[in-house]
């Protein structure tokens, strides 16, 4: 066994945002428009650029170590992976996508229960067929290569598709009936490769660096001074992720405070701490924050 990990990046909605969060975790990846196999400054790693739908495919086989694809083409494809951890990312939000049933907006359609006997358009196919046999309903279900939301109101009756937000179905009229599953993106691994000392510490270590790259988006640090008379009323109003760092400072009866925070609480805390009796209060972005 070399010491060598493939990982496969995924092609396609994923790939800005996969590059994007691997590079805060400290891998930096360069793809170049006339090749397929992207570079990363990492001697231990290989990076394949495969499609979100095909990568479990290629770790359940062996040709990759490990990959970052949706829990929902696991789910598709019947892969057998071991699930390293999830990560809430996306190309748009950091909402998970969700895979839904939906009808033109005048539709009969009320449940999945009404598609008996209809015609459904999807890229999903197994997990639609799965989902109308735990529904005891009979429908035909045929893949779609793309523009499914059209399809909807001319060829098909219903349409599974994927969404975050929902903004492009009721851009196209339509209507979600019921939701079939919620999936975020994976880390996962070949289970041979798992089973490796070397190869599973590695991909331990790139699942840590990207969580705790992941996690230090949410937040921010805080540094601020402040007299030492009025820092209990100031560690009072602070949260921290433990608590927060104090160091004394050069002029007496001073002290420095430093903690990690919430970023979407910042707006409300600072004028707290102001009146608190903190003062240069500094804020900062970070880049990882790892447990």
């Amino acid at each position: 066994m070399s010491n060598k990990l493939k990982f496969g990046l995924p092609k396609g909605s994923l790939q800005d945002a996969t590059i994007e969060k691997m590079a805060k975790a400290g891998f930096n990846i360069s793809i170049s428009s006339r090749s397929y196999i992207p570079s990363v400054d990492d001697d231990e790693m290989e990076v394949r650029l495969i499609r979100a739908q095909e990568i479990s495919r290629y770790v359940e086989h062996g040709y990759l170590d490990c990959g970052i694809t949706g829990h929902d083409w696991v789910i598709e494809n019947g892969s057998r992976v071991h699930e390293v951890g999830a990560f809430l990312f996306s190309k748009a939000t950091r909402r998970p996508a969700r895979w839904v049933l939906a009808v033109p907006e005048n539709s009969r359609i009320k449940s999945v229960k009404d598609l008996e006997g209809k015609r459904i358009a999807t890229e999903v196919v197994n997990l639609t067929k799965k989902y109308l046999r735990k529904h005891g309903v009979k429908a035909e279900v045929e893949f779609s290569w793309g523009a499914t939301e059209v399809k909807a109101h001319e060829l098909v009756d219903a349409i599974v598709e994927v969404t975050e937000t929902g903004s492009s179905l009721r851009a196209n009229k339509l209507r979600i009936v019921e939701e079939l599953l919620v999936s975020t993106p994976r880390l996962i691994a070949n289970h041979e490769s798992w089973k490796e000392p070397w190869k599973r510490g590695k991909i331990e270590t790139l699942a840590m660096l990207l969580k705790g790259a992941l996690d230090a988006e949410a937040k921010v640090g805080l540094k601020m001074n402040i007299a030492e008379n009025n820092l209990a009323r100031l560690l009072r109003e602070l949260p921290a992720l433990r608590n927060p760092t104090i160091s004394n400072l050069s002029l007496k009866g001073w002290v420095a405070v430093e903690t990690i925070i919430d970023e979407h609480i910042v707006r409300e805390l600072i004028p707290q701490l102001k009146a608190a009796g903190a003062e240069g209060i500094i804020e900062y972005p970070l880049n990882k924050v790892v447990y």
